[in-house]
């Protein structure tokens, strides 16, 4: 399809194969597709905007799945229609999803006002697919009132999805050792919230001390704005206990931001954010395909595996191809 008003008025009309295969326009890499998707983002925007845009993580083993797919049932009962893009790693042979989020979501999957969009992070930082923002826009464009972003998890700078969302929650479980690994990693320091996961069972009364325990963490971080700080619940997605007090959290948070233009604020400096990212990825791509690149590159290569050239000098002869 090769007209862009097919998908333009195919998403605004609220068809969900047009709102996939708009998708996977998106996410091609194919430079014909790339101006045709620029055509299709650009016509959207005016009709974006309005839905809340949360994004999640968690430690390996917190139940982001099972969490995400609780909290869409919940609002979808409450009639919101949610937008799942859920980000898959990447294969590193055939760079597809390995893991089917679809199939990790089985009750959500087949909820009318649900839309899951597994996703390849294609080795991206954060585990955030390169184009999650352009299908963001889309999403919101064909009428959904939630986006979830779920990243591949803990391990890799989350700051991506921090920069694309209203709210950044994290989840955790207890149990798992250190209790403040998250600090440690600077993950909570992003933070607008933290879940204690799979306070159930004989694990409440854990859960509630690592509650405590994150409390007192936080309680040392240097708020980002004196609007909010980051609260610490405790929830069981697999009971669906404590989703509601979540969801009027993101809700509370969002109700401030907007009253004191910090939401509005926020957003611009993603859309320029956004700009810059896809400046320098057009720059890499526009470099690469260069032959002088491509040649010199290739000589390069061989030279530094060799030892004949430092890595440092490599580079600085590559760059005087942007001199040339």
């Amino acid at each position: 399809m090769k007209d862009p008003q097919y998908y333009i008025q195919g998403v605004l009309d609220k068809d969900m194969r047009v709102l996939s295969k708009a998708i996977t326009l998106i996410e091609s890499s194919r430079s014909d597709h790339k101006v045709l998707s620029r055509q299709v983002i650009d016509s959207l925007i005016p009709y974006s905007g309005k839905a809340v845009r949360l994004g999640i993580t968690g430690v390996p083993g917190a139940g982001k799945s099972t969490f995400i797919e609780s909290l869409g049932m919940f609002l979808s009962e409450q009639g919101l229609k949610v937008a799942v893009l859920a980000v898959d790693p990447s294969s590193s042979r055939s760079h597809g999803s390995i893991m089917a989020d679809k199939t990790r979501m089985e009750r959500l999957s087949i909820e009318p006002n649900a839309f899951i969009r597994p996703s390849p992070s294609g080795g991206s930082l954060g585990g955030v697919a390169s184009k999650t923002r352009e299908s963001m826009i889309a999403c919101e464009a064909a009428g959904f009132d939630v986006l979830i972003v779920e990243t591949v998890g803990v391990g890799q700078s989350e700051t991506t999805v921090a920069s694309m969302v209203d709210f950044f929650l994290v989840l955790m479980i207890s149990g798992a050792g250190d209790e403040i690994q998250g600090i440690k990693k600077g993950v909570l320091e992003l933070a607008d919230g933290v879940a204690v996961n799979k306070a159930d069972g004989d694990n409440i009364e854990k859960a509630k001390q690592t509650r405590k325990e994150y409390e007192s963490a936080l309680h040392l971080r240097m708020p980002e704005t004196r609007t909010w700080s980051a609260p610490v619940m405790i929830c069981s997605a697999l009971k669906m206990t404590g989703i509601d007090t979540i969801w009027e959290t993101v809700l509370d948070h969002r109700k401030k931001f907007t009253d004191t233009g910090e939401l509005e604020e926020k957003r611009k400096k993603q859309s320029v954010a956004w700009m810059k990212e896809l400046f320098e990825d057009g720059v890499k791509e526009w470099f690469y395909n260069k032959n002088d690149a491509k040649k010199r590159l290739k000589k390069l290569r061989r030279e530094v595996e060799n030892g004949s050239i430092s890595p440092t000098s490599a580079a600085g002869e590559l760059l005087k191809v942007l001199e040339d």
